[in-house]
C-alpha cells in the first residue's frame, strides 16, 4: 500500500518574493500597528482569565503570532491567543499543573502539524455547525462566569475550573463586594461597545467621529481604566497587586519538566487543544476569504502546520495555545492589509511594547480586563441561533442545545466528543431511512422471478431492510432478482448481507440474480469473490438479459 503523499510546506509568505509594491507595504506597515495595539490588551486579558501571568499573553502574541503570519496559508490571518481557548487552558492548568499545560499545547502543535502534512485541513470543515456553535456559545458562557470575580471585585484566591464550583466559589464570597469594581468594569464596557466604529451601517463615518475611529476601543478602555486607577488611587486589584508587574523581556527559553506519568494523563487535553486549534483558526480563515475576495483563498493544510509550528514554539518561551483569531484579523483587513507582512509587523509592535512600555501596565485594573472580557464573549456566542432553534430539525436543535448544555456544566472535550457521536448517530439513522426496496412490477421481469429495486445507499444502518425480504417473497418463488442502477454506494456489511440473502435463497433452492450494477458495488462484489460465488447469469447488465428459471 503506498504511503499517502505529504502536503508540500509552502507559505504564503512566499507569494511576497515576486509582485510586492511599495504601496502594499505602506498599507501592511499600517495595519500591523493597528493590530499590534489592538492586540495588547487581549493578550493582556486572556493570560489572566486563563489562569497564567501576563507577559504569557504577550509571549504567545508575539511568538506564535510572528510564526502563524511567516509560515501560514493566508494572507491576513493574524494569530495569537484566542478566548476559545480559555476555559480549556484554565482546566488543564487546574488539573495537570503548567509543566503539564506546556507540553499538551507543545503536543497539540505536532498534531496540528500532522494534520496538515497528511492534508486533513479539509476534514475540520465535516464537523456540523451546530457543533461548532454550541460549545462557541458555551464557551462564551464560560468565560463570561470566569470574569464575574473581577468584574465585582471579589478576592477569590483559587477558582475552580467546573461549572458549579465557580457558582459557589462566586457566592461564598460575595461579601466581599467591591462597588467600584464593577462601575469600572461598566465604564470600561460602554467604551468598548460606543466607542465609533470605522465603519457604521456601511457609511464611512466624516469629521471628528472618524478620527476618533482610527483608536482601538479597547486600548481607549484600558488607558483610561489604568490612568484613572492610577491618578485617582481607585481601590482596585492591578496587574501590579496580583502579578507583580511584567518583565521588559521576553520568558527565558526553557524545555518543560517532562514524565511519562505525567504525559499519560495529557492525551484528552491535547486532541483538545489540537481539535479546538484547528476549528478555529480554518473558520477564521474563511471569515477571513469572505472579506478578502480579491486575495487568494487561505491553504488549510499549510495554515494547519503553520498554528502546529507556532504552538510548539510558544510554549518553549511559556506561552499558551494559540490559533487565528477573528478579531484581529477582520481588524487587519479593515485596516488595509493584504499580506503576511502585517501579521509580522503586529507581532514586531507587541515585542516593542514588552520592551519599552512593560512597567505601565503594574497600573492596569483587573476590572477593566473583565469589562473588555466580558463584550469579547459577548461578541463570540451567536445568541441569534438561539431564537432560531424552531426553524430547524429536531437534529440540529439536539445537537445545538446539547452541546451547548454540555460545554457549560462538563467541558468542551465531552461535549465535542457526546456531539460528534449524536451527529454520527443521526446521520446514519437518515441515511437508512433513504435506502429503499421497492417492488417491481411482474410484467418487468420474466415468469417465475420476482424483482426489487434498490435505491440510495446499502451499508451497515440499512441492511435490516434486505435481512427481511426472505420472508417477503411469493411461496414458489424461483429467481429473486435486485435492480442496482440506483444503488450508488455499497458497504462491507452491504456485500455480506447481499451473500446471506444469496446462501438463504439457495437453502430453498432459488437464486439470486444482480441487475445493472454501478461501478462501486461492481467493484466490491469481485474483490470479495461475491461475483464469483453467485455464478454465470448472476450479475446481469440489464433486465433484457434475465432468463425465465427452468
Amino acid at each position: 500500500m503506498p504511503l499517502p503523499r505529504l502536503h508540500p510546506f509552502r507559505p504564503r509568505s512566499l507569494a511576497l518574493l515576486s509582485g510586492y509594491s511599495r504601496e502594499r507595504l505602506l498599507a501592511d506597515l499600517g495595519a500591523g500597528l493597528t493590530v499590534g495595539i489592538v492586540a495588547l490588551p487581549l493578550a493582556l486579558a486572556f493570560a489572566i482569565a486563563s489562569g497564567l501571568r501576563p507577559e504569557q499573553g504577550l509571549a504567545t502574541a508575539v511568538v506564535a503570532g510572528f510564526l502563524i503570519s511567516l509560515l501560514g496559508g493566508s494572507s491576513v490571518q493574524i494569530g495569537g491567543p484566542a478566548g476559545a481557548f480559555i476555559v480549556v487552558v484554565y482546566g488543564i492548568l487546574q488539573r495537570h499543573g503548567l509543566a503539564n499545560l506546556l507540553i499538551a499545547t507543545m503536543g497539540a502543535g505536532l498534531l496540528l502539524l500532522l494534520m496538515g502534512a497528511l492534508r486533513l485541513g479539509a476534514l475540520v470543515r465535516y464537523i456540523p455547525v451546530a457543533i461548532v456553535t454550541g460549545f462557541t456559545n458555551g464557551i462564551a458562557v464560560l468565560i463570561a462566569l470566569a470574569q464575574l470575580k473581577d468584574f465585582l471585585g471579589l478576592r477569590i484566591e483559587k477558582m475552580p475550573a467546573d461549572f458549579f464550583g465557580q457558582i459557589g466559589a462566586l457566592h461564598q464570597h460575595l461579601g466581599g463586594f467591591n462597588p467600584v469594581a464593577p462601575v469600572m468594569a461598566a465604564a470600561c464596557m460602554a467604551i468598548v461597545l460606543l466607542w465609533p466604529k470605522n465603519i457604521v451601517q456601511d457609511k464611512p463615518l466624516s469629521g471628528v467621529r472618524r478620527w476618533m475611529a482610527l483608536l482601538p476601543s479597547t486600548v481607549i478602555a484600558l488607558v483610561g481604566a489604568t490612568a484613572a486607577t492610577a491618578l485617582l488611587q481607585l481601590p482596585l486589584e492591578t496587574i501590579g497587586s496580583r502579578f507583580g508587574g511584567i518583565p521588559r523581556s521576553l520568558p527565558a527559553l526553557s524545555w518543560p519538566a517532562m514524565s511519562w506519568a505525567g504525559m499519560q494523563q495529557l492525551v484528552i487535553p491535547t486532541l483538545t487543544l489540537a481539535l479546538l486549534g484547528a476549528i478555529e483558526s480554518l473558520l477564521c480563515a474563511r471569515v477571513a476569504d469572505r472579506l478578502t475576495p480579491e486575495l487568494p483563498r487561505h491553504d488549510p493544510n499549510q495554515e494547519l502546520m503553520a498554528q502546529g509550528i507556532a504552538n510548539f514554539a510558544a510554549p518553549l518561551f511559556g506561552g499558551l495555545p494559540a490559533t487565528g483569531t477573528i478579531a484581529r484579523t477582520v481588524t487587519n483587513i479593515r485596516a488595509g492589509g493584504t499580506s503576511p507582512v502585517a501579521g509580522l509587523v503586529h507581532a514586531l509592535v507587541l515585542l516593542l511594547i514588552l520592551l519599552v512600555a512593560a512597567p505601565l501596565a503594574v497600573h492596569v485594573p483587573l476590572a477593566a480586563l473583565a469589562g473588555i472580557l466580558l463584550v469579547v464573549a459577548w461578541n463570540m456566542g451567536e445568541w441569534h441561533e438561539f431564537a432560531r432553534l424552531k426553524r430547524f430539525n429536531l437534529t440540529y436543535r439536539t445537537l445545538l442545545v446539547g452541546t451547548f448544555t454540555l460545554t457549560v456544566v462538563t467541558d468542551l472535550t465531552v461535549a465535542v466528543e457526546v456531539g460528534l457521536v449524536t451527529a454520527c448517530l443521526f446521520f446514519v439513522y437518515r441515511m437508512s431511512q433513504l435506502f429503499q426496496l421497492r417492488p417491481m412490477a411482474s410484467t418487468a421481469v420474466p415468469e417465475g422471478c420476482v424483482g426489487f429495486e434498490l435505491y440510495g445507499a446499502l451499508f451497515f444502518g440499512a441492511i435490516g431492510k434486505l435481512e427481511a425480504l426472505p420472508d417477503q417473497l411469493p411461496p414458489g418463488t424461483r429467481t429473486l432478482v435486485l435492480q442496482m442502477h440506483q444503488l450508488v454506494q455499497l458497504d462491507t456489511s452491504g456485500m455480506e448481507a447481499l451473500r446471506d440473502l444469496h446462501r438463504t435463497l439457495a437453502k430453498r433452492g432459488a437464486r439470486l440474480v444482480l441487475a445493472q450494477l454501478n461501478a462501486q458495488p461492481l467493484d466490491l462484489l469481485r474483490r470479495a469473490g461475491l461475483a464469483d460465488e453467485l455464478g454465470a447469469g448472476g450479475i446481469v447488465t440489464s433486465l433484457a438479459d434475465l432468463k425465465s428459471p427452468a
